[in-house]
């Protein structure tokens, strides 16, 4: 028998509009958990960023957050953590995976309520390296998926590798890329799809596991979800009706809790993105922070300032004003680092300035008043100097990021 694990991502980043967001929701999330309560056989592995949660409830759209939690209710979906804002973990600061990590929960604990357990973890863009994994595990995870392109051996389909994580380990299930871009770009149909999976491992127990963007159904793929994930749905319920049990679905973590351990692995860095060219390249982040992206080295150095000048004034905000603004600086850090803004620049081949300019006034909010907090503040003369001079880099870099950007053409 083969059992399928599938996820489905849902994301909008903290800049998106209004209009975008109710559109989205109305093409893609109503009419996708429409079908997942019709099917009671339906095992689906939900992340849902905590922006986009809290995206939905201050834009009227907390029906959906109502529909997610009954699904969990009735064990259709089973709930994965992550990072609040999507940032690519592998790179920022550990206190800043942490922090991200702590506030999906907070946020999504306070949403989804008792059915808020996630035991599984996704790497905003399936972005992986192995520094990510101990932060994974103190949060209380046990697994975590990442893209087929990082696995080093050999594909696994009747095990569960495991990764090192601090002192233990965490199960790691790798998302069947061949597969999920099928489905995520119209090149299969429920019949072929069904097909395909009875034929993994032979005439013994094995696993496929599958991801992509909730989004693909209804928003990126008109009709989608009913045209292939309601119409699978179906053919599985069928085939179960008839005693055939070929394919049935299971969440990831029973995957991981059915089939053996696997040996300890170093998996690549990657993302679901990621090509076996790109790891040749030293690219493991291509979309984000590609070696050969003017762009992106100068977004990256802007962090690098607005990350250091928000330390500095949270170490020295010893006074009324400068907690003030110090406390301002880190709550806009966090939404600052999401990943879209990178995404856009990466001109392979999408590229959107506005987008990207959104990001750079966010981090711009963060140098601002991580600045003025500084100046305000008792720290010493020289440490006041000495970001003086940074804040005077950071503001040359965000010159720098607008003429590219008011410079740039389309690819």
């Amino acid at each position: 028998m083969t059992h399928w694990a599938q996820l489905l991502h849902f994301y909008q980043p903290p800049t998106q509009t209004h209009e975008i967001l109710v559109r989205v929701a109305n093409e893609s999330y109503r009419p996708l958990l429409r079908v997942l309560a019709k099917h009671p056989n339906a095992r689906i592995a939900v992340n849902i960023q905590g922006v986009l949660t809290q995206l939905l409830q201050e834009h009227g759209q907390g029906d959906i957050i109502e529909s997610l939690t009954r699904l969990a209710d009735r064990g259709i979906i089973e709930f994965v953590g992550s990072g609040k804002y999507h940032p690519i973990l592998p790179l920022i600061p550990s206190e800043r995976r942490a922090v991200s990590i702590a506030e999906t929960n907070e946020t999504n604990g306070a949403a989804f309520g008792d059915t808020w357990k996630p035991r599984g973890f996704f790497p905003p863009e399936m972005c992986f390296a192995p520094e990510i994994t101990p932060e994974i595990a103190r949060a209380g995870h046990d697994w975590f998926i990442m893209s087929g392109v990082g696995c080093p051996g050999a594909w696994p389909v009747d095990c569960v590798y495991r990764v090192q994580a601090g002192s233990g380990s965490l199960a790691v299930l790798f998302r069947d890329d061949v597969r999920s871009n099928k489905i995520s770009f119209r090149r299969t149909n429920p019949e072929d799809f069904i097909h395909d999976l009875q034929g993994v491992g032979g005439s013994g127990d094995a696993y496929v596991v599958t991801a992509m963007d909730a989004e693909t159904f209804g928003h990126h793929i008109a009709g989608w979800e009913t045209e292939f994930l309601d119409e699978t749905l179906g053919l599985l319920t069928h085939q179960g009706r008839r005693g055939a049990h070929r394919v049935q679905m299971a969440f990831p973590s029973t995957v991981v809790d059915q089939f053996p351990e696997g040996p300890v692995i170093q998996p690549l860095p990657s993302s679901w993105s990621t090509s076996e060219q790109d790891i040749e390249n030293g690219d493991p982040y291509p979309l984000w922070k590609s070696p050969g992206n003017e762009l992106h080295a100068l977004q990256w150095q802007y962090v690098d300032h607005c990350l250091n000048l928000e330390r500095v004034a949270r170490s020295h905000a010893t006074t009324s004003e400068a907690r003030t603004y110090a406390t301002i600086a880190s709550e806009r850090l966090e939404p600052a680092l999401h990943s879209c803004q990178f995404w856009w620049a990466s001109r392979r081949p999408m590229w959107d300035f506005t987008m990207v300019h959104r990001g750079l006034m966010l981090l711009s909010e963060v140098a601002l008043n991580a600045a003025h907090a500084i100046a305000v503040g008792t720290a010493p003369e020289a440490v006041k100097q000495e970001n003086s001079w940074r804040v005077a880099a950071a503001n040359e870099l965000r010159f720098a990021i607008e003429k590219e950007l008011v410079g740039s053409v389309r690819p």
